[in-house]
């Protein structure tokens, strides 16, 4: 329950001090006097958005501050433990701050938050209806959340159902266009595979194939020369004439003495060296013997892995890792026609689920709106529409997320007439009342909520206002219901009056409210009667009005 709203500087209130009281609180006053200022002011501080520009000319800071009665078991008191904000004293202090450069800051008894924590607490402290609100009762867009709201309707089994559903469907969708992507080549990929398979070219092949290739063309050439080579350093060659050197210098070392051995040696380790160099010369010309077919041999395979390689587009190095992810691609497809099956299932299986809290959503919304007409017309008698019906339909729709259900109100405001969508059959006055009772409707009796009204009773006079203050007044029995009206029937029914008044001094703008007194409420209805001159005549039926309302 709101009991106090604190406004300092804000649009055109210098400064007010309100207290407000259980029961029906209204709120009257000229057009343009600044009632809804006060409605602004709250949901400023409340977290709504609403005007950019708040501050007072001349101010440097605009400020509002709201206290609400916290009793046990509050849904605002989830809020606040989510937040971690103390909670035990049984009441609730909202303060914002709006700057002159627009920097907004708020506190939750004393301690700092955001405009989302304000927002997630305005949630559960009341609801506004406001003149406009009709606009969302003509859009039947919006009319299956209503009828969710005043069936409790959990969503989430649904939502997530839908979830679950369209991963399924992607997953399937992305497989097959994969698969058909991968089937437009499957051709080539088969012959490719089966190419690289038969030739199986290897990195650097290329290379030492070409090596081996010129070597053999010129392997004749070469080996004669390498044969020439053998022949002078063999035995009839430098062999056989360093061996006849040893022999001499060996026979005249006798003669010579010592001075001929190192001459000696040396040419025992040439010898040697020369037997080395030998075995080297025929080992490379065994390696130069070669059988002519190998040479076609070798050639057959570099020119096909060269080709091979220029009808891919590679570098002969490269296709070796190129025919690996031809393999790979091969696989692939294989392996998608394998598990498409699987995923098929895994979709046909998130559609039944899906149809299953579907189905459960649809009886839920099917019976709430069975129940919703029935409340709707024990709602609608007391406003003087007796004789209107009002019905919900539910019928199929698109699947989503929310289910697979439109939702759409149709009213008949005469008996025997057909009936159709609110904003083709109902007029101004008869969709306010609409509007009430379906807000009614959807509160469910919850006490905990501050209920506010802007002119809630627009287009609507005698006895009709009446009636619609009548159901104001019952509504706000055990509760609190604010209501900002025009009509001196429905300010006759309030517990509680505050009269807005505007006035000018020094070329500023001041809006104002006053409580109006008991004694004074008769001249207040009256000028709401009588406009600025207030007759004998208009006291006597404002009169009249607070006696039939009390």
């Amino acid at each position: 329950m709101l009991r106090t709203l604190d406004i300092r500087d804000l649009l055109i209130i210098d400064h007010l001090a309100l207290e407000f009281h259980a029961g029906l609180n209204v709120l009257t006053g000229e057009t343009g006097a600044g009632k809804s200022i006060l409605l602004d002011s709250l949901g400023f501080v409340l977290g709504w958005r609403g005007r950019a520009e708040l501050v007072r000319q001349g101010a440097d800071q605009g400020e509002v501050s709201a206290s609400f009665d916290l009793p046990a078991g509050h849904a605002a008191r989830a809020v606040l433990a989510d937040h971690s904000i103390p909670a035990d004293d049984g009441e609730l202090l909202l303060r914002r701050i709006n700057t002159r450069d627009g920097r907004k800051t708020a506190w939750v008894n004393g301690i700092r938050v955001t405009g989302e924590v304000l927002r997630a607490l305005s949630d559960t402290l009341l609801e506004l209806h406001g003149q406009h609100d009709d606009r969302g009762l003509l859009d039947v867009r919006g009319h299956r959340a209503l009828l969710d709201a005043f069936a409790g309707s959990d969503l989430s089994p649904v939502s997530r159902a839908w979830s679950s559903l369209s991963l399924a469907r992607r997953t399937l969708k992305l497989a097959e266009a994969r698969r058909d992507e991968a089937r437009a080549e499957e051709d080539f990929l088969r012959h490719a595979v089966a190419e690289f398979d038969a030739l199986d070219p290897q990195a650097g092949e290329e290379a030492d194939l070409d090596a081996r290739r010129r070597l053999m063309q010129g392997a004749e050439k070469i080996r004669a020369d390498v044969a020439r080579a053998l022949q002078a350093i063999g035995p009839q060659g430098a062999e056989g004439q360093m061996i006849d050197a040893t022999r001499w210098l060996e026979g005249a070392a006798d003669r010579a003495g010592d001075t001929i051995n190192p001459a000696i040696d040396a040419l025992n380790r040439a010898m040697v060296e020369l037997s080395d160099v030998q075995a080297g010369v025929e080992s490379c010309l065994d390696a130069l013997s070669f059988n002519p077919y190998e040479l076609e041999e070798t050639e057959e395979r570099l020119f096909a892995i060269r080709a091979l390689a220029r009808k891919h587009g590679r570098q002969p190095d490269d296709l070796p890792a190129f025919a690996a992810e031809l393999r790979e691609r091969l696989a692939l497809l294989d392996a998608s026609e394998g598990a498409l099956p699987k995923l098929q299932a895994e979709a046909d299986a998130a559609q039944k689920a899906y149809d299953t809290a579907a189905a459960a959503l649809t009886a839920t919304r099917t019976k709430a709106a069975k129940s919703l007409d029935r409340a709707m017309a024990e709602e609608l008698a007391p406003l003087k529409m007796d004789r209107a019906t009002f019905t919900t339909i539910v019928t199929p729709a698109t699947p989503g997320p929310d289910g697979a259900d439109g939702v759409a109100f149709e009213v008949a405001t005469n008996p025997g007439a057909p009936s159709g969508p609110l904003n083709k059959i109902a007029s101004g006055g008869e969709l306010s009342r609409f509007l009430l009772a379906l807000k009614v409707c959807l509160t469910g009796g919850d006490r905990t909520l501050t209920l506010i009204f802007d002119e809630i009773d627009r287009g609507v006079g005698g006895a009709t206002a009446d009636a619609v203050g009548r159901r104001l007044k019952t509504l706000a029995d055990g509760g609190q219901v604010l209501v900002v009206t025009h009509s001196p029937q429905v300010a006759a029914f309030g517990a509680h009056h505050w009269r807005v008044e505007k006035s000018i001094a020094k070329d500023i703008t001041i809006s104002t409210v006053v409580p109006v007194a008991e004694t004074d409420r008769v001249d207040e209805i009256a000028r709401m009667l009588a406009g600025d001159t207030i007759t004998d005549a208009a006291r006597g039926a404002a009169q009249a009005l607070l006696d039939a309302a009390a």
